[in-house]
């Protein structure tokens, strides 16, 4: 790459990062979110490094302040208890590097090389032991500075201790006190966005369908059906995040809960979810194009599978609004009473002459658990499914195959949307 272009590069790179940083600075000033969560954590941690200054150097006038506010501000941590835990961790840290560093400069008569290669192994193998996670560099950073600035007397150990208790209780004072952090908003956040996407993914394959696919749209539908795991991944680390944040924390009786988070169940059942429609948009991707692996669907088998589409994107879409707390929130089983009975009631005289799909329930799918939108869309949805698997038998046994997969792997979809409804933990 010449000169001209790499500096070209260089500056769109610039320009991205600067767009990129004044997109957050905007949505930090503007509305809740991650970004202004971290601005209110960056000036909680000067406000506390301040005012271990202020305490120590100003009005105590300590020998050693430095080390009240270099404690405080490391210690405003993204949680209280991890604040809590990371202030237990540097505390014992720079007590033993502060110790460790002393013994040593009384072993050697204060020949600080000396003492160096003697200290120094020892705090490295120290600060590697995982309970102190990343913190261990303190242990050596520490004896560095009681060894090179020759505070290694009593007096000053004795100083080195108090500041650093005394950064340690600023520093998670003002965590724990001063708008603690939360993280139920980050949870919330990752719920909506599996059905969310789920809904636009099935919304864009049933249009698609519906204008005669290609190869090159079912490879896009795949790409984005390979990303839902990813997603999940997200939603497991805000859970932990949310567990994590209302440990220690003295806001929690505060803070208004919000919607309450449905179990690790859903979780289960959306990442079969995911795992269906990867499998669906592959099969469909290798059914098409000049050299399809598999025997395309005939026209009459594919015109069933948009009807179908649009009413699991119409499952997903009722959950979201579930989750998000919008019309006809709360348990989905319960969105407008009597709805179930009704929507079973009519949907046994409707299907009375059909065979029973699976066990326990005229249609074998659970659809009328839904109640509600999201029950109506899964009737519809069991009803096209109904129809694609009458067509198995009308095809050569090549094209039986491509049916066949796409009848089961519908069918496998619906029962995994079924048990995904957004029920409240304990309900």
């Amino acid at each position: 790459m010449n000169p001209a272009a790499r500096a070209r590069e260089l500056w769109h790179g610039a320009g991205w990062e600067a767009a990129a940083v004044g997109g957050s600075v905007r949505r930090a000033l503007t509305g809740p979110g991650p970004e202004r969560d971290l601005a209110v954590q960056a000036v909680k941690a000067a406000g506390a490094a301040i005012l271990a200054w202020a305490v120590a150097g100003w009005w105590w006038q300590a020998p050693l302040a430095l080390m009240a506010p270099w404690t405080a501000v490391a210690l405003v941590q993204s949680t209280v208890y991890r604040s809590v835990r990371t202030g237990v961790q540097q505390v014992v840290l720079i007590a033993a590097g502060t110790v460790l560093a002393a013994a040593a400069a009384g072993l050697t008569g204060g020949n600080t090389m000396a003492a160096m290669a003697i200290v120094l192994p020892v705090t490295a193998l120290l600060g590697n032991y995982s309970r102190f996670e990343g913190q261990g560099v303190y242990a050596s950073t520490t004896a560095l500075f009681v060894l090179v600035y020759g505070s290694f007397s009593g007096f000053d150990i004795l100083h080195r201790l108090l500041e650093t208790l005394l950064g340690a209780v600023i520093g998670i004072g003002v965590n724990a006190l001063v708008l603690p952090p939360v993280h139920l908003r980050h949870a919330h956040e990752s719920l909506c966005r599996l059905p969310r996407e789920g809904a636009e993914l099935l919304r864009t394959m049933a249009e698609e369908m519906e204008r005669g696919y290609e190869r090159r749209q079912a490879q896009e539908w795949h790409a984005r059906a390979r990303r839902l795991p990813q997603r999940l991944a997200d939603l497991r680390n805000a859970r932990m995040w949310t567990r994590e944040s209302l440990r220690l924390n003295p806001g929690r009786r505060i803070r208004r809960p919000g919607p309450e988070l449905p179990s690790t169940q859903w979780d289960a059942a959306w990442e079969r979810v995911a795992d269906h429609l990867t499998a669906l948009t592959g099969m469909l991707a290798e059914a098409a194009g000049d050299r399809p692996r598999l025997r395309p669907p005939p026209d009459t088998v594919l015109g069933e599978v948009p009807g179908l589409l649009h009413a699991l994107a119409d499952v997903c879409e009722a959950d979201c609004e579930t989750l998000a707390g919008g019309p006809g929130a709360g348990p989905p089983d319960v969105v407008r009473a009597g709805s179930r009975d009704a929507v079973r009631g009519g949907t046994r005289d409707a299907v009375r002459d059909e065979p029973r799909d699976g066990p326990g329930d005229v249609l074998g799918d659970g659809s009328g658990d839904g109640g509600g939108v999201r029950g109506e869309a899964l009737e519809r949805a069991w009803a096209a499914q109904r129809r694609l698997k009458a067509r198995l038998t009308e095809h050569d046994d090549e094209t039986a195959t491509s049916v066949g997969g796409l009848a089961a792997e519908t069918q496998r979809l619906l029962y995994d949307l079924d048990d995904a409804r957004p029920v409240p933990r304990g309900a």
